[in-house]
Formats: C-alpha cells, structure tokens, sequence
C-alpha cells in the first residue's frame, strides 16, 4: 500500500518560489509518480510526472521551464520546485502515484494513490 503526504504549500506574490514535498510509504519502484492540481471550478490538471526508476520528468505545457519535478529516493521523497509564480498556478496540489503503467502521462485518470493536497494561492 502507497501513503502519499504533500507539504510545503502556501501563500506567495507572483514571480515568488515555493517547494512542494511529497512524503512517499510504501515501494514505488517501477511506478508513475506525479504532481497533479485543481483550481475551483476547474478540472484536475496534470503539472509533471516521470516514472521511477529512472524516467525523466515530463511537464505540462504551463508549467516548463518554471517548475521542476525531482526525487529523493534516499528520502523516500518526490519534490516540485516551483518558480516565476504566477496568479493562474493558485490551486491545490496532488502528489500522485500509479504503477498501472510505465507510460507515465497527464491524465489524473491512471492514478490510483491520491495525497490529502496542500494550498498554493499566488496573489498579483
């Protein structure tokens, strides 16, 4: 069984940072690890996703060259740095995990392990 436990979210101004953290129990060797978000009102939204053991992150189009997806496996911990916030980045914030697939995407569909969330509001 997979535990997922996000931190690190907040209040910034645009153009401010902030680093999310994803506490991972449990083995996720050879699955699909992701960051996803939802705004009121709107859909869930894939922001970066790769798969272990050794995939390279893939980002969702709003978000390259801003945020970036890392792990810790030492710590057992999936990371999202993310950079030049901006207003429309406001939402809660998923860590996710699959190993329904290695084709690791974008879609919240394939994820089957959800963490509780953490607030990122970004004010103008």
């Amino acid at each position: 069984q997979v535990r997922l436990v996000e931190s690190g979210g907040g209040s910034v101004q645009a153009g401010g940072s902030l680093k999310l953290s994803c506490a991972i129990s449990g083995s996720t060797w050879n699955y699909c690890l992701g960051w996803f978000r939802q705004a009121p009102g709107k859909e869930r939204e894939g922001v970066a996703t790769l798969w272990t053991p050794y995939g390279s992150p893939i980002y969702a189009d709003s978000v390259k060259g801003r945020f970036t997806l890392s792990r810790d496996t030492g710590k057992n911990t999936l990371y999202l740095q993310m950079n030049s916030l901006k207003p429309d980045d406001t939402a809660m914030y998923y860590c996710a995990a699959t190993s329904r697939t290695r084709d690791c995407r974008l879609d919240p569909t394939v994820y089957n392990y959800w963490g509780q969330g953490t607030q990122v509001t970004v004010s103008s």
